[in-house]
């Protein structure tokens, strides 16, 4: 049987496979998927932590979720109709994960999801296209995902 933090990152890999899946589908997250995820993820990444001794990453996990949050509901908040509710979402589930890792995790994890849009976006632009919409979820999911693997454990 798989410790809590082997099925904390297997979930988010799951989730993440169906959240970019579906946000390039339907241009949305859906929050029967994303919100659930939040929960387990975080109770899943508490429980590692308990089982490791390790109490101090618990709030790591619970600022990362609360401060991915709050960053990209700001930026909902000045674009909603360019940034989604459910990218909001989605960013607290980013966070958390990127919060077992620490602070600068959870900053350059969501800057490498927003510079890869940037790039992507460059490129639409680039091609001659005009009023495209991208999904967002995947390239946060990738930020998050590139942090993951390149990051400490």
């Amino acid at each position: 049987m798989p410790g809590p933090l082997v099925a904390a990152f297997a979930l988010f890999a799951v989730v993440s496979v169906v959240l970019a899946v579906a946000d390039v589908r339907t241009h949305r997250v859906p929050d029967a998927v994303v919100l659930p995820a939040v929960a387990v993820g975080v109770a899943l990444l508490a429980a590692a932590a308990g089982e490791r001794g390790e109490p101090v990453r618990i709030a790591g996990v619970c600022l990362g979720a609360a401060g991915a949050f709050a960053a990209c509901l700001v930026v909902h908040l000045a674009r909603p109709s360019a940034f989604g509710g459910g990218d909001v979402k989605l960013a607290a589930l980013v966070g958390a994960h990127l919060g077992w890792f620490g602070p600068d995790a959870v900053a350059s994890g969501l800057a490498l999801g927003f510079a890869a849009a940037g790039v992507a976006g460059l490129g639409v632009v680039a091609a001659g296209a005009r009023r495209v919409e991208l999904p967002f979820a995947p390239f946060l999911l990738l930020g998050a995902w590139a942090r993951v693997v390149t990051g400490p454990w």
